[in-house]
């Protein structure tokens, strides 16, 4: 046992909470961004722009009825599944050889299960991965063995395992929006906390966001949650940190804040506070609705992709519809839950604490 130890050791097979559920979890949230989202984003800039080169079919993959054409961003998105496997193996910090068969295990994986594709991915590719590591260089024909090994056993486990966990991702997001629609009130606010604490915890709140599938209300209560973490910890500490501080928190992420809550977690409490707040404003009030990429429901306002996405939503809704058009409520809804709410309330709920004694001044003050 100790002799296999080392030779997990020796191949950097770590299997720990952080490289699973911090490292891997990040870059798959990186590797959603660089495709989907980027693909998203695209598009939408194309047709709300009419940028002509934006709009235009670049592939076409198959013939006849079978045909599928794609666009810059289409194609971008469609390459979901390697994008997240080989961000993945980036971070488990996989040799080349491993590194590049991944590609096709995250397009096959990605293409079994479905709505759930990225959770699915995201275990897939860990356990090819960790396999494509253990053979890597052990042999003479290591050119042959090392792809072999990774993609046939990728696609192995991913016959296996992809379309229930799948399925599980999908039945899971449909039942907290379903439950969100039933109960919006309680659900805005359990899903804007959750979520958000999540986008400041050394985890993927967009990761996870993508893995259920979580749009609708529910998307709109966690990108409001988002929104209240980053500009909450953003205006607050604006004394302490000034303008940069205010622009790597509010349009970067919160989790820079990480360390000073774990020096003092009361004043995680404002932002916290905050979400419990715009949750079920978003939800309730303004039914504000994340109907684009659910990648983004998790993004809140770090490079305005929450914003975008919602605004994707929009147009997509109005396209199809289910919309009649983009109103001045919708505008100020997203004004007042992404931005202002989050910014009176975190500071109002900061100064009650701080005349309390709860939290100072220097407990806010970022080290960058």
């Amino acid at each position: 046992m100790k002799e296999f130890k080392l030779f997990l050791k020796r191949k950097d097979v770590v299997v720990s909470g952080k490289r699973y559920g911090i490292d891997a979890l990040g870059a798959m949230a990186q590797g959603l961004f660089c495709t989907l989202l980027v693909g998203t984003i695209l598009n939408t800039i194309g047709q709300q722009f009419d940028i002509a080169f934006l709009q235009e079919i670049i592939v076409t993959i198959g013939t006849g009825e079978g045909a599928a054409g794609y666009t810059i961003g289409g194609l971008a998105s469609a390459m979901v599944g390697p994008g997240i496997a080989v961000a993945i193996g980036f971070a488990l910090h996989c040799p080349s050889m491993v590194l590049f068969s991944l590609i096709p295990v995250g397009f096959a994986t990605n293409a079994m299960a479905g709505a759930g594709g990225p959770l699915a991915v995201y275990f897939v590719t860990i356990a090819a991965a960790e396999l494509g590591k253990i053979v890597s260089k052990e042999t003479k024909i290591d050119l042959l063995v090392t792809p072999s090994v990774t993609i046939l056993a990728g696609i192995f486990i991913a016959k296996a395992v992809a379309q229930p966990i799948g399925a599980l991702a999908q039945s899971v997001g449909l039942a907290i929006m379903w439950a969100t629609e039933l109960r919006p009130f309680f659900m805005g606010i359990m899903v804007s906390v959750i979520i958000g604490m999540a986008l400041t915890l050394p985890i993927s709140s967009a990761a996870i966001c993508a893995a259920f599938g979580l749009t609708g209300l529910a998307g709109g209560a966690a990108v409001a949650g988002c929104c209240a973490q980053m500009i909450g910890f953003a205006v607050m500490s604006f004394k302490e940190n000034g303008w940069g501080g205010l622009v790597a928190q509010g349009v970067g992420t919160s989790m820079l804040q990480m360390s000073n809550i774990v020096k003092n977690p009361r004043i995680w409490i404002p932002p916290t506070l905050a979400s419990a707040v715009t949750g079920p404003i978003a939800t309730c009030l303004f039914e504000f609705q994340m109907n684009g990429a659910a990648v983004s429901s998790g993004m809140g306002t770090c490079g305005f992709v929450g914003q975008i996405g919602v605004y994707t939503g929009w147009i997509n809704d109005v396209a199809n519809g289910t919309k009649a058009a983009i109103t001045a409520t919708d505008w100020i809804g997203m004004l007042l839950i992404c931005f202002v709410l989050p910014a009176v309330l975190s500071v109002v709920f900061c100064e009650i604490m701080k005349k309390r004694g709860w939290i100072k001044s220097e407990d806010l003050v970022l080290g960058l």
